[in-house]
């Protein structure tokens, strides 16, 4: 935007990418490095106007629409994190890609975007290798630990139709994870349904339980390959809450390997001596279809080797007890 973070007002005309965005969302990507908190102040004293009108942080704004922003002091950057920023330019590896979204696939350990912490994510590697780009925004998300398929909007009207469609859940897109957890899981097809509270801990940190107060949450498990330690699974998303799949495999006493949030800590640093070193979750497989044009897609998203390597340590080790007719061909194809 010209002139934001400056010393003098701002006035910015929306154009068709940002129709029908929230005025609120639009300051917050628009504006970045200025906490929420000062964003929602300057919307609730007025001091933002559109056409010269007081309006409501929800207002959705319009082609035309002139938005006045007030100087805002964005505080600068240390300089060892912009060096750390630019280490991490990555070249995100792109699945598909047409004139209204790509697919990426995230690697595991990189945020899908900058905050709580975090000043440099997938967004903002995307931004950076594609300085042109009048638009690129996330679809939805993954945990910063999980690896996999992930879907950004290069369309405003892509983006609102991607964002109905996860709405959907499991309606609006098919999608499936590969997990390896700790234990002999049994049931070939398992449907988990188990109501999910989120809350924060003591320090800040956001976690998820189990609790009968939560929101309905529903993943369907099926069982991949069995080793005496390990079970590999597929997991299918019905609806999409926050750490769904750790949650409900860590209540069930399958904890997901390398999760350091809701695993078994003892075991996991038993793990990165055998050479997992993350957590042995993986977006694989995505089916859905095109926001703009409703053709079926389906993306696929190969196994990292940080897993795959993992997977060829259980079979030396001998004793697979049970494998899926699918198995082979699933990880040949993912």
């Amino acid at each position: 935007m010209n002139g934001a973070g400056n010393n003098s007002v701002a006035h910015v005309v929306i154009g068709d990418e940002e129709q029908g965005q929230r005025l609120d969302n639009f300051l917050i990507r628009l504006c970045k490095g200025v906490p929420k908190s000062h964003i929602y102040r300057i919307l609730r004293s007025g001091e933002v106007r559109v056409n010269s009108r007081r309006v409501e942080a929800t207002y959705r704004l319009c082609p035309g629409d002139s938005v006045r922003i007030p100087p805002i002091r964005i505080a600068a950057r240390p300089q060892n994190e912009m060096d750390e920023v630019a280490k991490q330019r990555v070249d995100l590896p792109i699945i598909y890609e047409d004139e209204a979204m790509l697919v990426v696939d995230k690697p595991e350990g990189i945020a899908v975007h900058g905050g709580s912490g975090v000043s440099f994510g997938v967004i903002e590697a995307l931004r950076r290798q594609r300085p042109r780009a009048k638009f690129l925004e996330l679809a939805h998300r993954l945990d910063r630990e999980t690896s996999g398929i992930l879907l950004v909007g290069k369309k405003r009207l892509a983006l609102t139709a991607l964002h109905d469609m996860f709405r959907e859940h499991g309606a609006g897109a098919d999608k499936r994870y590969l997990v390896l957890v700790k234990g002999r899981w049994m049931n070939n097809i398992q449907h988990v349904k188990l109501p999910l509270h989120k809350y924060l801990t003591e320090s800040g940190e956001r976690r998820v339980s189990v609790d009968v107060q939560g929101k309905a949450s529903h993943t369907v498990f099926r069982l991949l390959a069995r080793w005496p330690e390990a079970s590999l699974l597929e997991a299918q998303l019905k609806t999409g809450r926050t750490h769904q799949i750790r949650v409900h495999l860590s209540h069930l006493g399958f904890p997901i390997l390398g999760d350091e949030k809701y695993g078994d800590f003892a075991l996991n640093k038993e793990l990165k001596r055998h050479g997992l070193k993350r957590m042995a979750l993986h977006a694989w497989r995505m089916s859905f279809h095109h926001p703009l044009t409703a053709a079926p897609m389906a993306c696929l998203a190969p196994l990292p080797d940080s897993i795959a390597g993992y997977l060829a340590v259980l079979d030396g080790k001998g004793g697979r007890e049970y494998t899926a007719p699918n198995y082979e061909e699933i990880l040949a194809a993912s």
